[in-house]
């Protein structure tokens, strides 16, 4: 084995650690506009729908975040 083998093998696990640190930012996220919505649903029932299409615009900009992440470990191989 020669030291660009090496080398390359060591860059591919780096990106992988790398997307795992960038996607525990959306997953946070995720737990906390999620878990928000229901409370906000629990305590006035009558605004549910207006949080839920709310909470949908908001679970996909935090996961543009992950693909964000995703993207970049491929960029910057």
């Amino acid at each position: 084995m020669d030291a660009t083998n090496i080398l390359a093998e060591v860059n591919g696990n780096l990106n992988a650690i790398g997307y795992g640190l960038a996607a525990t930012g959306p997953g946070i996220g995720l737990g906390i506009l999620i878990g928000k919505t229901i409370e906000g649903m629990a305590r006035q029932p009558e605004v549910a729908g207006q949080l839920r299409a709310t909470m949908f615009l908001g679970v996909a900009f935090v996961e543009v975040l992950a693909l964000l992440g995703l993207v970049a470990g491929f960029l910057f191989q």
